[in-house]
């Protein structure tokens, strides 16, 4: 797992998994993964998953990386507290699965939460399975 500054103000997450390394033959067969994890988890709830490379590609003048085969976002919610509207702001929370040819890309943004820092850790790392 990568922690690093995205564009050099976005704290993310990123684990790299080898085709190689994992049971999981597709962006979707991970997803399903994901919405096992965060449906289990009682701090959590699931909420929509996002094909976002249709989207770009349907886009006019899409741009997409020619090494990008799929790429979703599953989005779910830890909200456990409602203290001010600012907190709105860095809600809900996201993982992004990319495909490339060799391997899948799980990225997501640092919550100010440690106990989603941590789930979202453990369940990409529950990726590489083999």
């Amino acid at each position: 797992m990568k922690q690093s500054l995205f564009q050099e103000k976005y704290p993310i997450f990123t684990l790299e998994v080898e085709k190689a390394e994992t049971t999981y033959q597709s962006v979707d067969d991970i997803l399903v993964y994901l919405k096992e994890q965060i449906e289990a988890h009682p701090k959590c709830r699931f909420i929509a998953e996002f094909d976002h490379f249709s989207h770009t590609r349907a886009l006019p003048d899409a741009e997409i990386a020619p090494e990008i085969k799929d790429a979703k976002n599953i989005v779910f919610c830890f909200g456990i507290k409602l203290p001010n509207p600012q907190v709105m702001a860095v809600r809900p929370r996201s993982m992004g699965v990319t495909e490339l040819d060799d391997r899948f890309v799980i990225a997501f943004m640092e919550a100010p939460m440690p106990v989603a820092n941590d789930a979202m850790e453990r369940w990409a790392k529950g990726v590489r399975n083999r």
